[in-house]
């Protein structure tokens, strides 16, 4: 099941509904997570960045770059290097301004990424951190880091990890390193199969309808890896976690998304935060 833009969502949600083929709409505004404990704020001149004598300069950003948003990609990121790793990724990145983004410490800037995007706030898993450089997850780019030069961040604590097995049809929440429950879930289909790799939270997007138990989806980063493999009205759709009504857990049968039984959602729901690692593995 995929995330699709509001616009695409209101002309067709009967439709959806009734085949149950399609499962939600992009991030809103006013439902994305809030951080369930304080969260540790730090500049990117902080004692985690190297001194600015080592930082490898930022080029100027080329004319017509364009910027990442939840409908368009970009290309010429490198791949993620530990695309399997589910070691705890516990640092999120929060541009300030529209900034571009490289394909490597002092590298080539290849697209812009903004503050929010689709109007919620952009938190980003830092994976890596190279002389005051950081590396961080793409949105709409799957399995891509981009790396940013210091300065026009920020950055915050994250605790909690999401960890799905494809072929176990398991999705485990872990929470300081600790793991909090397993659940038996669904996932893609064998034509339209849950994007493997690392990927995280972007938001929550509401969907009212008995399909989904009335619950928020979790809209995620990662995109079908397929365009055609799914119906031409999701070709703009992100992959996401949500609750199914029906009580049919442990196959390959959605259209890429993971379903959960109701209460496994309303529990990621009321801890996971914008910004939460998710790694989906074989």
């Amino acid at each position: 099941m995929l995330l699709r833009r509001a616009a695409v969502l209101a002309a067709t949600l009967t439709a959806l509904a009734a085949t149950l083929t399609a499962c939600g709409s992009k991030p809103k505004p006013a439902a994305a997570p809030r951080p369930s404990s304080p969260a540790a704020v730090a500049s990117s001149s902080s004692p985690l960045s190297s001194s600015p004598a080592s930082v490898p300069p930022a080029a100027a950003a080329a004319a017509g770059l364009p910027t990442i948003t939840y409908t368009a990609a970009a290309t010429g990121f490198p791949a993620d290097p530990e695309q399997t790793s589910t070691t705890a990724l516990t640092e999120g990145l929060q541009v300030a301004t529209k900034v571009p983004v490289y394909d490597a410490p002092g590298g080539q800037a290849r697209a812009y990424l903004t503050r929010q995007i689709s109007g919620v706030d952009l938190i980003m898993p830092v994976v890596q951190r190279r002389d005051g450089w950081a590396a961080v997850l793409l949105p709409s780019v799957n399995r891509s880091i981009g790396w940013l030069p210091p300065g026009n961040w920020t950055t915050t604590a994250l605790r909690d990890q999401i960890v799905v097995h494809r072929g176990a049809f398991t999705l485990t929440w872990i929470r300081d390193g600790v793991t909090q429950q397993t659940w038996t879930v669904t996932v893609g289909a064998a034509a339209t199969p849950t994007p493997l790799g690392r990927t995280f939270v972007i938001g929550r997007s509401s969907l009212p309808s008995k399909v989904y138990a009335g619950l928020d989806v979790l809209a995620l980063g990662a995109v079908p890896d397929d365009k055609n493999a799914v119906a031409s009205g999701l070709a703009d759709a992100h992959t996401g976690i949500h609750a199914w009504y029906r009580n049919d857990f442990g196959v390959r049968k959605s259209n890429g998304c993971v379903r959960m039984p109701p209460a496994a959602q309303k529990a990621l729901l009321d801890a996971v935060t914008s910004g939460t690692s998710v790694v989906v593995l074989p």
